[in-house]
C-alpha cells in the first residue's frame, strides 16, 4: 500500500512536471498577425554588468517583407538591434536601422550575429525571471514579448 502511494505521488509530480513544461513552451511563442517570434531567451549577468544580448527567432509568414526597426524594455535604459560580422579577420560589432525579415522567411537573431543589446541595464538579469521587451515591426506593429533569462553558460532557449 505504502508504496503504491508513493508510486502514484510520483506519477503525479510528473504530471505536474510536464504540464508546467508545456505551459514554458507555449509561453515562448508569441505571434502578431503574420509574425511569429519564438525561442527567444537572453542570459544572466553579474552584478553591475551594464550591457546584455537578447536572442530570438523571428518568422514572417506574410508575402511581403517585413523589418524589425526597434526594440525597447523597462529594464534597460535602452535597447538597440546589432550585428556582428567579419571585417576581413576581424569580428566587429555595429548598431543596424532594422532587421530585415524576408517574405515567407526568418531571420534568427543568435549570438555572433543579429541580436538585441540592452544597454544601461537597471538591474542583474536574474536566471529564471523574464525581461519585458516590446519589439516593433515596420508592417507589423508592436509585439509585447517576456525573454526568459537563462543562467550564464547555457545556449539557446530554456531547456528542461
Amino acid at each position: 500500500m505504502i508504496k503504491s502511494k508513493k508510486n502514484l505521488a510520483l506519477k503525479m509530480m510528473i504530471a505536474c512536471f510536464g504540464a508546467g513544461f508545456l505551459l514554458v513552451a507555449q509561453a515562448l511563442t508569441f505571434n502578431l498577425g503574420s509574425v511569429a517570434v519564438e525561442n527567444a531567451y537572453t542570459r544572466a549577468t553579474a552584478p553591475g554588468q551594464q550591457v546584455a544580448g537578447g536572442f530570438l527567432k523571428i518568422e514572417n509568414k506574410a508575402n511581403i517583407p517585413d523589418q524589425l526597426v526597434s526594440a525597447s524594455s523597462p529594464a534597460a535604459g535602452e535597447v538597440q538591434l546589432h550585428e556582428m560580422a567579419m571585417d576581413g579577420n576581424v569580428m566587429k560589432m555595429r548598431q543596424v536601422k532594422d532587421i530585415p525579415i524576408p517574405a515567407g522567411g526568418s531571420v534568427e537573431l543568435k549570438p555572433g550575429g543579429y541580436h538585441l543589446m540592452f544597454l544601461n541595464l537597471k538591474g542583474p538579469f536574474v536566471a529564471g525571471q523574464t525581461v519585458p521587451v516590446k519589439l516593433k515591426f515596420a508592417k507589423a506593429g508592436e509585439m509585447e514579448l517576456k525573454l526568459p533569462v537563462n543562467a550564464v553558460g547555457s545556449s539557446g532557449a530554456m531547456s528542461h
